[in-house]
This record gives C-alpha cells, sequence and structure tokens, in this order.
C-alpha cells in the first residue's frame, strides 16, 4: 500500500490543500476579467462569438466535412470543429501559462510551507472553468441546431475526465521547467501551433496519409477529439480501447510529473 500512497500522491495532497486550491482558481478566474467593463459576461459572451465566427468561416465559406461517411450540413461541420477547438484551447491555454506559474511567484517560493503544486493547478482549474462554459453552449448548439444529442453522449464526461489529468500533468511538467529554462516560454506558441495540427481539430483524422497516422494516433488529445466527435455528434458508440488508452496516458504522464515536480521544487528557491 505505501507504494501505491506513493505513487498517487498527488491525490491527498490536493484534497489536503482544497481550500487553497479553490481560492487560487477564483482569484485566477477574477485576474483575467479585472478592468473589463463587462467582467464575467466575457466568459460567455466569447464563446458565442467563436461560435459565430466558426459557423461563418468553416461553415459557409470553407464548406469543408469531418466525417465523410455520413451526410454532413455547414452547421455541423462547424459545431465539429467548435467541439475540437474546445479540447485543443484548453490544452493551448496550460500550455502557455504553465512557463511563468512558478517564475511569477516568487514570494510563495519562498514560502517553506506553502504547497507549490497548488499554484499550477489552480490555473489549471481556471482554464477548465472557461472550457466549461464554451462546451456547455456548444452542447446546447448541437441540441438545438445541430444534429441533435443521443444517448451516446453519456459518454463524454468519461472521455473528458482523464484531461483532467493530463492537464494537471503539462501544468507541473512545464511549470517545473520554465523555473529553471525560461526560454521555453517563447516556444510554446509554436508548440500549440504542431498541437493544432497534429490532433486533427481542423480536419477528419482519416484524411491523413497512412505514414502520419502511425505516429499521430498515439496523441492522446487527437484520441480525446475522434471520441467527443463520435459520441457527440455522430451518436456513434464509445471506442473503449482508445478510452482505455487515453485514461492509461494521461494517468501516468500525471504521475511522472508530479513526480518531477516534487523532485525539483526544492531547488526552487535557489534558481529564483
Amino acid at each position: 500500500m505505501r507504494p501505491l500512497y506513493a505513487l498517487f500522491r498527488f491525490v491527498p495532497d490536493l484534497w489536503r490543500n482544497r481550500t487553497l486550491l479553490v481560492q487560487f482558481t477564483l482569484r485566477n478566474i477574477e485576474l483575467r476579467h479585472r478592468g473589463s467593463y463587462l467582467g464575467f459576461i466575457w466568459s460567455i459572451l466569447n464563446p458565442l462569438l467563436m461560435l459565430a465566427l466558426y459557423v461563418f468561416v468553416f461553415g459557409y465559406i470553407f464548406r469543408g466535412r469531418l466525417n465523410p461517411a455520413h451526410p454532413e450540413s455547414r452547421m455541423n461541420y462547424a459545431f465539429g470543429i467548435f467541439l475540437g477547438l474546445i479540447l485543443f484551447h484548453l490544452v493551448a491555454e496550460v500550455l502557455s501559462v504553465a512557463p511563468s506559474v512558478i517564475v511569477s511567484n516568487p514570494n510563495f517560493v519562498k514560502k517553506v510551507v506553502f504547497p507549490l503544486e497548488v499554484l499550477p493547478a489552480a490555473n489549471v482549474g481556471a482554464s477548465i472553468f472557461h472550457a466549461t462554459i464554451s462546451l456547455v453552449l456548444a452542447l446546447l448548439g448541437i441540441a438545438l441546431l445541430g444534429p441533435g444529442l443521443s444517448v451516446h453522449m453519456l459518454w463524454l464526461p468519461a472521455i473528458l475526465f482523464p484531461i483532467l489529468f493530463l492537464l494537471l500533468g503539462i501544468a507541473w511538467f512545464v511549470s517545473a521547467i520554465g523555473v529553471f529554462f525560461r526560454d521555453i516560454g517563447q516556444v510554446m506558441g509554436v508548440l500549440s501551433m504542431i498541437l493544432l495540427y497534429a490532433s486533427c481539430v481542423l480536419f477528419p483524422s482519416t484524411s491523413l496519409p497512412p505514414a502520419v497516422w502511425m505516429v499521430l494516433r498515439f496523441n492522446p488529445l487527437l484520441i480525446a477529439v475522434d471520441l467527443a466527435r463520435g459520441t457527440v455528434m455522430w451518436h456513434l458508440p464509445v471506442n473503449f480501447i482508445h478510452l482505455a488508452y487515453l485514461y492509461a496516458v494521461s494517468i501516468g504522464f500525471c504521475l511522472v510529473s508530479y513526480w518531477f515536480f516534487r523532485k525539483t521544487a526544492p531547488a526552487f528557491a535557489d534558481v529564483l
């Protein structure tokens, strides 16, 4: 039991500091809209504006298709793009913020008793909050203006849950690296663009050449996007093999990243 507890130590650590985690998550949400006239309203207005843009650009200009095997309207294509971009922006936002999470809070680093793992986790919480609003709006649009929702949509929480572990792993790993290599923040934009195309957000994964698919099929974000679109947009049953792989990779990466964060944390104060 002892090795198993050590392996999943991040769960009791975050639970023990849940009050701090909630406070810092709310602070990050508030900071995003501080100084704006509309404030929290932007959390709802931004996704609506994005959805309208995707419907116009991808649905009425490009007229592409995400599922060549089934009839697909322009509106359905736009909703499919929007659904994939919600997951992508969630990961991209964590990637862009994580390098400076520890560096921008030197006062907390120098406090011996402060749980530093809360800082990256709180940024993940804020990103999930805004992504949830976008996802709710997307589901409402799909239900009212798109193909509608089926019972297979009930698998969506199970598909999105491992993304939480993936985001925590990214936040802990990148934030720790960012303390020692400040230049890592400069490459996150390029990495996000690579991730956008490597996750088949703007086009179907079936359009990839076989040689490219043999490599990209191991991308957990691509699998999450395909599973989400399949269950929500095309009313397909979930692929349990792909879902199991998504859980295994996400949880495994989270555990390794948290171990790395804890191992490097004692050196943060000396570097800063």
